[in-house]
């Protein structure tokens, strides 16, 4: 699997850059995760770390 880098925009003579990985249907089930689903990414201890993002995050749940 490879880091894809894909330009994206030019901006006042800059050019800016976003990066794919494609992930495998397995994995993503393996993990719980779906196609459209929102997700958080971090780094941590030199690796890359998606999780589902968390709906409630922020809100007040009080009801």
């Amino acid at each position: 699997m490879k880091i894809q880098k894909r330009f994206l925009r030019k901006y006042k003579d800059k050019d800016y850059y976003k990066y794919i990985v494609n992930i495998p249907p397995m994995v993503l089930k393996e993990a719980g995760l779906k196609y459209g689903e929102e997700v958080e990414i971090k780094s941590e201890k030199g690796k890359i770390v998606l999780k589902k993002k968390n709906k409630n995050k922020g809100k007040d749940v009080r009801n």
